[in-house]
């Protein structure tokens, strides 16, 4: 009996322990959390100082751009050797597309005329060759009436008189075609072969108006450039002095053929070599399009001077037709020009270098 009251008051010991422990552990205060270290915002890393020095120097007065072969390779810059060219100067004039479809039905009205004149004539021969007759007749002791002899005199005079009048009305014709389209023109429309009419007719050349500068070209040149559809450079040749010429425009007028076919009431440029004395061509480096990067309301490009050096320099641009073409200085042969990623190592050039570069929070707001 004693054993089950020591047993029960151990077990009551422990039960009243217990549950002093848990209240203590309820009443405890929260621990406040631990704070998470605060993170750094995020910079810009610039680049080193030593670095960003050698990226872009000034060597021999030019400024020179340093990028690597792997660099090279990871941004596609490609360059070509420049080639030789000549630069000729030109002069820009408005060029207009003519409507042919009036010169078609001259050339029909023409066609038709003529075979009325073949006709006419044969007519008249043999009319006159009738009357020669009649009169010899007549005059062999009258084997033939007076009357017959005025009845055949009637009509050769009548069939001269169609003749007249048809070949009137072909002269006519070949003053319109003239008046309205030139010699060469005019020419080549009646001609019964004719190379340049047949392109014409068939849709496969295009005659262009061109009207050129007061005193700016003389003579006009026998073959000049036009621009056509996407930038594309067409080459016209002379046909003649255009005879109808374009109120709103001051200069002479000339015609000129292209086999290519352009909307009829086209207006573009041409693009007209200057021949003059005082014009003479200059050599130089053909500069691809591709190549060129503008910066300061300049045209440049860039040269590659040894393994991983860029150069930028100036290309000229004709100050009469605004095209860059020919770069007559600041280019040498074997010169390498930079023709895919001349864009970013413009940018890498004009990106802040030093301390700028390190206090700068955003690069691209740096460029100015």
């Amino acid at each position: 009996m004693k054993t089950k009251i020591i047993i029960l008051a151990v077990v009551a010991a422990l039960l009243s322990g217990a549950g002093w422990y848990g209240y203590r552990t309820m009443r405890a205060p929260v621990a406040a959390p631990v704070a998470a270290p605060a993170t750094a915002p995020a910079t810009f890393t610039a680049t080193p100082p030593s670095q960003d020095l050698q990226r872009v120097q000034v060597i021999n007065g030019e400024t020179v751009v340093t990028v690597s072969v792997a660099a090279q390779r990871a941004s596609q810059i490609i360059t070509q050797p420049v080639t030789v060219a000549t630069d000729h100067p030109e002069v820009t004039a408005y060029a207009t597309v003519v409507d042919l479809q009036p010169l078609f039905d001259l050339r029909n009205r023409h066609a038709v005329a003529r075979a009325e004149r073949e006709s006419a004539r044969a007519h008249a021969d043999a009319s006159r060759l009738q009357y020669n007759r009649t009169h010899v007749l007549f005059l062999d002791d009258r084997n033939v009436s007076e009357k017959s002899l005025q009845d055949a005199q009637v009509i050769k005079q009548t069939d001269e008189a169609k003749l007249q009048a048809v070949e009137a009305t072909l002269g006519g014709l070949d003053s319109a075609l003239r008046q309205q389209y030139g010699n060469a023109l005019a020419t080549a429309v009646v001609a019964p072969h004719s190379a340049l009419s047949d392109r014409l007719l068939n849709g496969h050349a295009t005659v262009v108006r061109v009207t050129l500068p007061v005193g700016g070209v003389t003579p006009a040149p026998e073959q000049i450039t036009i621009e056509g559809s996407d930038d594309q450079m067409i080459v016209a040749n002379k046909l003649s002095p255009s005879p109808v010429v374009d109120p709103a425009m001051q200069g002479d007028s000339y015609l000129y053929f292209a086999d290519s076919v352009l909307p009829v009431g086209t207006h573009t440029l041409a693009h007209v070599p200057l021949r003059e004395k005082n014009k003479s061509t200059a050599p130089g480096f053909s500069i691809p399009d591709t190549a060129i990067v503008w910066y300061g309301g300049q045209s440049w490009a860039y040269i590659k001077t040894t393994i991983d050096h860029f150069t930028r320099r100036l290309v000229p641009v004709a100050s009469t037709t605004q095209r860059v073409r020919v770069a007559t200085e600041g280019f040498h042969r074997g010169d390498e020009v930079v023709i895919s990623g001349a864009q970013l190592l413009l940018s890498e050039e004009l990106r802040p270098q030093g301390i700028a570069a390190q206090q700068c929070k955003d690069p691209p707001e740096c460029d100015d």
